[in-house]
């Protein structure tokens, strides 16, 4: 009897843990496609990538830039063709996404670098939505981080 008695509790935490796994790999498609999106939109701003904004941002898209200006996906995608990139590179440093059923909020950082030589850094938090089995940003917001450290924090 006691080889049973011990299967028992096996059994349920090996099928625990298969949940939890499932669980955890739910989201594994989705995260490499925000992923790779957000390194992507970093990018576009060199590349200047009109087909990129038209997949990944919604129709009802509302950003914050870094300098508090509100813009549409209408004022980004009229933008990039018609400015020659004031950028020389672009790219993700970090990104961290989080999953509430059809929604997902990731939180990141990009460092750039100017044709004038200066270099920065952005902190951003895109808020994407999955409508008809399609994710897509409806909210952005780009910080510029301050360079010492926040003694309140």
């Amino acid at each position: 009897m006691k080889p049973r008695v011990l299967l028992f509790p096996v059994v349920m935490f090996l099928s625990a843990s298969l949940a939890q796994a499932q669980a955890i790999d739910d989201h594994a498609q989705d995260r490499a496609y925000i992923r790779q999106a957000e390194s992507d939109w970093a990018e576009s701003s060199v590349k200047r990538d009109v087909a990129l904004l038209e997949r990944i941002l919604a129709d009802d898209f509302v950003g914050v830039s870094h300098d508090g200006k509100r813009y549409s996906k209408a004022d980004e995608i009229n933008e990039t063709p018609t400015q020659p990139s004031q950028y020389l590179s672009n790219h993700l440093i970090e990104v961290e996404i989080r999953f509430f059923g059809d929604a997902a909020v990731a939180q990141g950082s990009e460092e750039w670098k100017k044709k004038d030589g200066t270099t920065g850094r952005y902190v951003w938090t895109d808020t994407w939505i999955r409508r008809g089995g399609k994710w897509q940003i409806v909210a952005a917001e780009d910080l510029v981080p301050p360079t010492a450290p926040n003694p309140t924090h």
